[in-house]
Order: C-alpha cells, then structure tokens, then sequence
C-alpha cells in the first residue's frame, strides 16, 4: 500500500447509485488526497439487476433522486429491452480507458455514465461507448475498440466482478476501506460522505498509533 489506508471503490457505469455516490468519491480524493490511496473498480451487474422496462427504470429514478433531493432526474434513455439486462460494453470501454489515461483517472467512466444517464445515449451498444469516449479524450477509437475486445479486459473485468462477489455484497456503489495494519470495512450502497469520513479517520488515527509504537519500541519480539 501507498498510503495507511487503501479505498476501494466498486462501481457499474449505468448504475444510478453510483451516479449519485460521484459527489462523494471526489469529496473523499480531494480531502484525503496523499493520505488513503484511492482505485476504482468494475463490478458487473448481474441482468436481473437492470430493470425490466423503461417505466420501471423511470420508477426507480425518481424514488432515487427525491432521496438525494437531486435538482435533476436521471434519463432512462439508455435502455433497450432487447438487451435482456446484458450491459457489459460500457463497462469494457471503462476498463480499457485505464490503458489510454491514468488508471486511477474518473473522467472518462464519468463521460460514459453522463452520455447514458443524463442524455440517453444508448451506450449499451459497443460502438456508441466506444464514441463517447474517444470523442471526448481524442483516443484512437478503433484502438480503444480493440482492448476493450481484447481477452486481457474481459478478464480484468471478470476478475474484479468476481472480487466484487467475494466480499458478499449485492449493491454498488460498495466502498472497501482497508489499512495497513489489517483493519478491514465495507460500506454497501451508501453514498454519503460523512460514514466513510469517520471510517477513515479512525482507520488513520490507529495506524498512526502503531507507527508510533513501532518507531518507540521496534517490531514485536521473536517467539
């Protein structure tokens, strides 16, 4: 680990909660910049997780935004029946990005969520996701199309939903604190700042403890 403690963030492009949970990812990067490391990870939804229907989908959008008290709703555009809940392209393109930008760098995840839940774009479809976001980053897009065809992304993407599942959670956006003297916590389907603040704090305040002890008195004796 970079840091004393380590979030991880897992997170679906058209998931809505993860949407609204953005505000509070940039809030805890930019507070506890130099002090937790931070990474983002692709956690698939399941096709049974999307709704059935744009008019559920809409359903689901203004219970979602009253809740975040949002000035906006959210565009079901994206959805596409014939789809069956199989959204994975977006997803892909997201995970290839890291090879073209910083791997640790939202914006081009955050170009394809705002095309699909602000404007309605239909990124489901390969070439749709694939033009989002070259057009907004001057990636080639035929190269960019190419990794996120390639075996090497699907199997990222495929390892990090399985990490995702070993930790027993079914909501995204999900946030896995861990520091480095073994603490461990999980918050699933929350978006609020404040929690993970708290979480964070004690996490730093007891590694700072032990690296205090450690510098006094060394690492613990031999058996």
């Amino acid at each position: 680990m970079s840091a004393p403690v380590k979030l991880t963030y897992y997170l679906e492009i058209l998931s809505s909660w993860c949407h609204w949970a953005e505000p509070t990812w940039t809030q805890l990067k930019n507070h506890y910049a130099g002090r937790v490391e931070f990474q983002w990870k692709i956690a698939l939804m399941k096709p049974d997780d999307f709704p059935i229907s744009q008019e559920q989908c809409d359903w689901f959008y203004r219970r979602s935004g009253l809740v975040v008290r949002s000035p906006y709703m959210l565009n079901s555009g994206w959805f596409e029946a014939d789809r069956r809940g199989n959204y994975p392209a977006p997803n892909l393109v997201a995970e290839a990005g890291k090879d073209f930008l910083d791997p640790a760098d939202d914006r081009l995840r955050l170009a394809l969520a705002s095309a699909a839940l602000r404007e309605g774009r239909k990124i489901g479809k390969l070439s749709t996701a694939v033009d989002v976001a070259a057009q907004a980053f001057s990636i080639d897009a035929g190269k960019l199309r190419a990794a996120a065809e390639s075996p090497a992304i699907h199997a990222r993407v495929d390892a990090s939903t399985a990490e995702f599942q070993t930790h027993r959670l079914n909501q995204r956006p999900a946030f896995i604190l861990q520091s480095e003297i073994g603490d461990k916590a999980v918050f699933s389907g929350l978006t609020r700042f404040e929690p993970i603040a708290a979480t964070i704090e004690a996490m730093l305040a007891d590694a700072t403890a032990y690296a205090a002890h450690r510098a006094h008195f060394g690492s613990p004796p031999p058996a």
